[in-house]
């Protein structure tokens, strides 16, 4: 039952910290429903979006499957490099984030499914870079029973967001609220995620993998600001 209780609770935490910005190119597509452009257009894309982006992480499951539980913790440095990534650049403006949507180009499966299926599919495993940041370590770090139920919860989730966000369309102050202050708690949530993946392995009982945890740490840190740096230096020229 703690294991059962466990899953559930690393799926929805990893869930949750993962799709805030889903949660606003949810909206912004909802926003644009018309008599061609349907809701169940938009569900059945972030579902097919949602998928390529789970199959893409479960390479981290199989590996899991190979090596040692400790160096799999090593993985857990992922999302705390996201984390601390989000913390020093700044977020994406809701017109960029409009501009991409409007601006993507469905692939080729546009001849087997219908271009506004695919058009959400697209733009939904386009934005899951961080996704499969976090779930590539996640399920490295778990059983099969245990990622089933994570994947179970996701799914479920999906859904959830999707309907959320479409009632969110109807009341924008709310909607705007929930997107401020998740974005500045994601943050945290993704170290927090990275550090319990690492404690749960067995990383940190290392020494070894403990020295090189801090210093990759390090590393990471000292390359993410001098990577923002320089990209605020070019906005300012």
């Amino acid at each position: 039952m703690n294991e059962l209780v466990e899953a559930i609770t690393t799926g929805v935490t990893a869930f949750s910290a993962t799709n805030i910005d889903d949660l606003v190119i949810l909206m912004l597509f909802f926003s644009q429903v018309d008599k061609t452009f349907h809701r169940w257009h938009i569900f059945i894309g972030q579902y097919l979006g949602f998928t390529g982006i789970v199959a893409t992480s479960l390479t981290g499951f199989f590996g899991g499957l190979i090596l040692p539980q400790a160096w799999i913790g090593l993985l857990g440095l992922m999302p705390i490099a996201i984390g601390m990534n989000l913390l020093l650049k700044r977020d994406k403006e809701d017109s960029e984030v409009e501009a991409e949507i409007k601006t993507s180009n469905p692939s080729f499966i546009t001849s087997f499914l219908s271009p506004q299926i695919c058009s959400v599919a697209v733009v939904t495993f386009a934005n899951g870079g961080d996704n499969i940041g976090i779930y590539v370590p996640l399920f490295a770090s778990s059983n099969g029973w245990s990622l089933l139920v994570i994947i179970s919860v996701f799914f479920l989730l999906v859904g959830l967001l999707c309907y959320a966000a479409y009632q969110f369309t109807r009341q924008r102050a709310l909607a705007d609220a929930l997107t401020y202050y998740g974005n500045a708690l994601v943050p945290f949530v993704l170290i927090g995620l990275g550090a319990f993946i690492m404690w749960d392995s067995g990383t940190l009982e290392s020494f070894p993998l403990t020295i090189l945890t801090l210093s990759v740490s390090c590393l990471c840190l000292i390359g993410l600001f001098i990577s923002n740096g320089r990209g605020s230096q070019v906005l300012e020229n």
